[in-house]
C-alpha cells in the first residue's frame, strides 16, 4: 500500500463489512476522501498505519474475540494503533461491547478492558419485550461529545442485539435506549467511541455519526 489509510474498518469475519465500507466511503467523500483511503482489511499492518480504526461485529462476543486473536498479529496491531497511539477507534454493536472488561455470554469472556464494565443479557422490566432488541429506538442522550455534532435527545437508530454494556464509570456512558429499562447505546472515552446500534443502518444520523467521527480530533 502506497498511501496511509484515513480508516481501517477491520475484517475478522464478522460483521456487515460491505454496508459499513460503503457508509464511511460516502461521508468521507463529503470531507475529501477518496474511496481508497476507506479499506477493509485483515491486515495488522495496514491497522497499524491507519489514521483511524473501526470496528464492527456481529455475532456472539466469544467468538468475535477469538476470530480477532486468530488473525496473526492483528490484536497487538489493534492495540498498539489504539492505546499507545490513540488513533480514533469506533466500535460497531459487538465491536463496541469488545471494548469492555468483561463479556457474559456463554460464560465469562475478557474482553479489550478499554471501558470499564461487563457486557450482560438483556432484562427487560415488560416480560412482553422480546428478546433480541431489534429495531429502531429513539435515544436519550446523557451528555455531549464532538462526534454527535448537532445531535438531540429523540434521535433514532437500528439496533439487533441481546446484549448490552453494563459502564461502570457514567462519565463513559454518552446516550442510552429505553427498552423495558435503559440499554447503552453510545459509550466513549479518551479516543474512544463505540454504538451498540449500527449506524450504517441508521439513516440520516448514523450518517451523521460517521461524519462526526472522520472529523473528530480527539
Amino acid at each position: 500500500m502506497t498511501a496511509k489509510p484515513a480508516v481501517a474498518i477491520i475484517d475478522y469475519g464478522a460483521g456487515n463489512l460491505r454496508s459499513a465500507a460503503k457508509a464511511f466511503e460516502r461521508m468521507g467523500a463529503e470531507i475529501g476522501l477518496k474511496p481508497e483511503q476507506i479499506v477493509v482489511t485483515d491486515r495488522p499492518e495496514v491497522v497499524l498505519s491507519a489514521e483511524r480504526v473501526v470496528l464492527p461485529g456481529d455475532g456472539a462476543f466469544a467468538d468475535c474475540k477469538t476470530s480477532i486473536q486468530a488473525l496473526p498479529g492483528m490484536m497487538d496491531a489493534l492495540t498498539e494503533a489504539v492505546k499507545v497511539n490513540a488513533r480514533p477507534f469506533f466500535g460497531i454493536c459487538i465491536g463496541m461491547q469488545l471494548m469492555a472488561t468483561e463479556g457474559l455470554e456463554h460464560g465469562h469472556h475478557a474482553g479489550f478492558g478499554w471501558v470499564p464494565g461487563v457486557v450482560d443479557r438483556l432484562a427487560p422490566d415488560d416480560r412482553r419485550l422480546k428478546i433480541p432488541h431489534m429495531g429502531w429506538n429513539n435515544l436519550s442522550i446523557r451528555h455531549h461529545h464532538p462526534v454527535l455534532g448537532h445531535a438531540r435527545s429523540g434521535e433514532h437508530a437500528y439496533f439487533v442485539h441481546s446484549y448490552a454494556l453494563q459502564v461502570e464509570r457514567g462519565e463513559d456512558l454518552v446516550a442510552t435506549a429505553d427498552y423495558g429499562g435503559p440499554v447503552t447505546a453510545i459509550v466513549a472515552r479518551d479516543n474512544l467511541f463505540g454504538t451498540q446500534f449500527h449506524p450504517e443502518k441508521s439513516q440520516a444520523f448514523g450518517l451523521s455519526l460517521i461524519a462526526g467521527f472522520l472529523r473528530w480530533r480527539p
